[in-house]
């Protein structure tokens, strides 16, 4: 009979000690760590940091192959995950155009991954429908892991923005987290709440009205028994805040466009506004910007948004590592 490669069994939770918790398995939700897990993750990644900032490139995953399922575009994920596992010595392999492969020919999305890990040692998964990369994990052998699922998670971007805290501001408990703009579609928000909620930080959550967190949301914070508080002004905040997590107003989220308009230009981050920040916070973005942090403001150190995507990188080469079985 043929050999049949199996993942470890996904009813065990990410950080169970009775197998490896890192080896063959899938990166879907940040619901699946814990704290031990992100200590272990962002230690290996200020590893990566290290030895990239000293060598460059080296040969960790020499021989291993990723390939990049995108089913929505992509520039800084794609290219951070490309990266990431060129920089560990391995290959990739790039499908960005989805509409242009079998699956304009009505392949589902079980079949184009079964064929992509006859290939591949792991797959990354970008998708416009919630739930995806969950779908895609039931019937691969291989790790999947999710670079965002519709308005659902981004996991990767959740732990890269909580590193880029831990790196920029020694440690994340005893902290106000201000995020801002698009609380309700964006995924980003939603997976770094949840990573946030792990520890003693107090978030504030400004937005319009028609942007405020999904109720849903908003109940498990609650119940995880989460700090944190909703305005609709960033004066009321700015000048509390240790770190400012800025996001675009995303329009195509939106079925309305003018709903779009009322909206998307609601907080701007400038030189002008800042005077009433703190001078040690940060300021973070998960990119790309529209118009809601001015260029002007690149040059203030406290504009840690470009710094946040080399983090991102580094935290990806620890995962690729870790899910491989080498780190």
């Amino acid at each position: 009979m043929p050999r049949v490669l199996r993942k470890p069994s996904r009813h065990l939770p990410f950080g169970d000690r009775r197998e490896t918790p890192y080896y063959g398995r899938d990166i879907l939700s940040v619901s699946q760590f814990r704290r031990a897990d992100l200590a272990t993750i962002f230690s290996v990644a200020h590893e990566m940091r290290e030895m990239v900032e000293r060598v460059g490139s080296f040969d960790l995953l020499k021989g291993k192959i990723l390939a990049n399922l995108f089913y929505e575009p992509s520039t800084r994920t794609m290219a951070s995950f490309t990266a990431a596992m060129e920089r560990l010595g391995g290959s990739v392999i790039p499908i960005s155009e989805v509409h242009y492969s079998s699956v304009a020919k009505g392949e589902s999305l079980p079949d184009t991954v079964r064929t992509l890990e006859c290939y591949a040692d792991v797959i990354v998964l970008r998708h416009p429908q919630i739930g995806a990369a969950a779908e895609a994990a039931r019937y691969a052998r291989k790790p999947i892991i999710n670079a965002g699922d519709g308005v659902g998670e981004h996991p990767t971007q959740a732990l890269l923005d909580l590193f880029t805290i831990v790196e920029e501001m020694g440690g994340v408990d005893g902290l106000t987290v201000t995020l801002i703009g698009d609380l309700r579609y964006g995924r980003t928000v939603h997976s770094l709440a949840r990573l946030l909620a792990m520890h003693d930080v107090s978030m504030r959550f400004v937005s319009p009205p028609l942007l405020r967190l999904p109720d849903a949301l908003r109940d498990e914070l609650r119940a995880a028994g989460a700090k944190f508080q909703e305005h609709e002004k960033l004066d009321e905040v700015l000048g509390l805040s240790d770190v400012l997590y800025v996001t675009r107003v995303q329009k195509e989220r939106f079925e309305d466009p003018a709903a779009y308009e009322a909206v998307k230009d609601s907080y701007v981050i400038d030189s002008e506004l800042m005077r009433g920040a703190r001078n040690d916070c940060i300021v973070m973005h998960p990119l790309p910007r529209v118009g809601e942090i001015a260029m002007e403001f690149d040059a203030d150190p406290r504009a840690a948004y470009f710094r946040q995507m080399e983090y991102g990188m580094f935290v990806r080469m620890a995962l690729l590592a870790l899910v491989l079985g080498k780190a």
